[in-house]
């Protein structure tokens, strides 16, 4: 009988449907039989119905912050359950106290975020404090850099890589067949480049009058995700650029819009820790172009057009390149479509059983 183990999910991440982060989503995509999800009270149906899943509602103990009660609520929840492992997602103080309330208990952080800007692990000293009491795996090799720069090269040896996965549609929509759409889906948020994308397209649809351009997102992954100042200052530049500003829409919808659109870009600033848009644009048969920054590249690899995406002239060049030779993008389509093959959810549920075994049988300390 598989052993159990027992999933952490952040205060703050959902896991139903119309409240969900790539988080969560991940978690929902890996889940075995053996996994006991972990996690805040549900906003509704859950995503995997009939799955285990123990709401966490913290009390007023102990004393301190929300993040030190939330933790103690988890670990009390732990103990219920008694696993094997305790899989903590993207949250080391949360994990550092569970493994030091209960001694003895295997504990893997997953870090799907640059470390060094997390609370508990922002130093090379707490890294590899971390180190001595959990293993640690990451969503790819730049983060699992991001985690080991400044500490000894035999820290190494407890980090591993474990890298999200995609469900690769068995067919897709034919190259002739596709709206001749210019995608954008995620946050949209100045880190994720949604104003450039703006920009870009305020260049590119005056001389390419038949395409569409469209952004799907709000600032948070929620269908009630308020407005923010940064997108009601971007509402007037995307009319005025012919932007369609579709909202949040659920998963399931932006897959499906990923799945018609001719080409999707990901152009942000900051360091993505891996790019599961780019892989999921991959995988649904889009031309992708994308940022160059953090594991982009990594995940990418020659099955899109890396841009950096500052100036959007530029980025508005490599776009308008693809929108005018279909050849082009068809032949970037395939080879995306094949990168996104070494990406599937098989292949990364295998990495993450291999980190827990591990995590299991490593000797203490």
């Amino acid at each position: 009988m598989p052993w159990r183990v027992a999933v952490v999910l952040p205060a703050r991440e959902g896991f139903s449907h119309g409240a969900v982060g790539a988080i969560g989503l991940q978690v929902a995509a890996l889940a075995g039989t053996q996994d006991v999800i972990v996690g805040p009270p549900l906003a509704g149906p859950a995503l995997l119905p009939g799955h285990e899943y123990h709401a966490i509602q913290p009390g007023l103990w102990p004393p301190g912050s929300r993040s030190v009660r939330y933790a103690a609520a988890c670990l009390r929840a732990v103990a219920h359950i008694a696993p094997a492992v305790v899989e903590v997602h993207n949250r080391p103080d949360t994990a550092r106290y569970i493994a030091r309330h209960r001694p003895g208990q295997r504990v893997l952080l997953v870090l799907h975020n640059d470390p060094r800007g997390m609370r508990g692990a922002d130093t090379p000293a707490l890294r590899r404090d971390l180190l001595g009491i959990m293993d640690v795996a990451c969503v790819s090799g730049w983060l699992r850099a991001r985690f080991l720069e400044g500490l000894p090269a035999a820290c190494g040896e407890r980090v591993g890589v474990s890298p999200n996965g995609v469900v690769l549609p068995e067919h897709v929509v034919p190259l002739a067949q596709r709206d001749p759409c210019v995608l954008f889906a995620g946050r949209v948020v100045a880190d994720k480049g949604a104003d450039l994308f703006v920009a870009a397209c305020a260049q590119l649809a005056p001389v390419h009058p038949g395409w569409r351009f469209c952004m799907i997102g709000a600032d948070r992954f929620r269908s009630d995700a308020p407005p923010t100042p940064f997108v009601t200052g971007l509402l007037p530049h995307a009319r005025a650029a012919g932007v369609d500003m579709a909202g949040y829409r659920p998963h399931a919808d932006v897959l499906a819009a990923m799945g018609r659109a001719a080409i999707v870009v990901v152009p942000s600033r900051w360091p993505e820790p891996f790019g599961m848009t780019a892989l999921e644009a991959m995988a649904a048969g889009a031309a992708l172009v994308a940022s160059p920054h953090g594991g982009l590249p990594e995940v990418v690899g020659e099955g899109g057009l890396l841009c950096p995406p500052d100036p959007a002239s530029g980025l508005a060049r490599v776009v308008g390149r693809l929108m005018a030779d279909p050849d082009a993008r068809g032949s970037l389509a395939a080879r995306g479509r094949g990168q996104a093959a070494r990406f599937s959810v098989a292949h990364a549920r295998a990495c993450r059983s291999a980190l827990r075994a591990a995590c299991l049988h490593r000797a203490p300390g």
